[in-house]
This record gives structure tokens, C-alpha cells and sequence, in this order.
């Protein structure tokens, strides 16, 4: 069993910025790609960003694309979600996962292709 423990949300303003972090319970974490979703009140839960755990290739969704920033540290099992120029419909429920074997772009893009979630955190951007 795998624990993800995200930390870092809050309240902030329009255009402010915050780091998500998200640290995994076993050092098998650089062998897989993680991802951070969000689900706002009453919508699905929605790709926000990968990183691959090999390469550390990256994608992300348009929404959010050039204002936030995945990165990870493999030595302290530990990834990361840079938030910049945040705006009030960025405000949600951010959940980090780790994704399934062989994962593929496509796949994490979608929450099918994870297998553990972390418990989430609050992101509330006020205008």
C-alpha cells in the first residue's frame, strides 16, 4: 500500500501563487509517473499536470498551462505543483496520485490511470 500525503493549499488572492507538495510513503516512487488533479464543488475531478518518473517529461492541461509547474525530488520522495497567477476558478480540491505501470501520456490524463491518491488539499483564490 502506497500513502500520499499532499500539504501546502490555502486561501490566497487573485494572482498569487502556492506550492502544493506531495510525499510518498515508499522509496518505489521514482519507478512511476504522479499526477495532480483538482475537483471543485459538484464537477469532476480533473488533470491538472504529470511528470513522468523517469525522463521527468511533463504535461499539463490548457487551463493551466505556462502558470503552473510540476517537478519532483525522487530522493525525498516528493512531488511538487507550482502555482502562479492563480485565479479564482483554480479554486478547488487539489489531489496528488501516483500512476499504474506503464503508464502512458494518454493515460494519466484521465484518473483511471492512477493507483493511489493522496487524501487532498483545499485551494480556495479569492478575486
Amino acid at each position: 500500500q502506497v500513502q500520499l500525503v499532499e500539504s501546502g493549499g490555502g486561501l490566497v488572492q487573485a494572482g498569487d501563487s502556492l506550492r502544493l507538495s506531495c510525499t510518498a510513503s515508499r522509496r518505489t516512487f521514482s519507478n512511476y509517473a504522479m499526477g495532480w488533479f483538482r475537483q471543485a464543488p459538484g464537477k469532476e475531478r480533473d488533470f491538472v499536470a504529470a511528470i513522468s518518473g523517469s525522463s521527468g517529461s511533463t504535461s499539463y492541461a490548457d487551463s493551466v498551462k505556462g502558470r503552473f509547474t510540476i517537478s519532483r525530488d525522487n530522493a525525498k520522495i516528493t512531488v511538487y505543483l507550482q502555482m502562479n497567477s492563480l485565479k479564482p476558478e483554480d479554486t478547488a480540491v487539489y489531489y496528488c496520485a501516483r500512476g499504474l505501470p506503464f503508464s502512458t501520456s494518454d493515460s494519466l490524463q484521465s484518473p483511471s490511470g492512477y493507483a493511489y491518491w493522496g487524501q487532498g488539499t483545499q485551494v480556495t483564490v479569492s478575486s
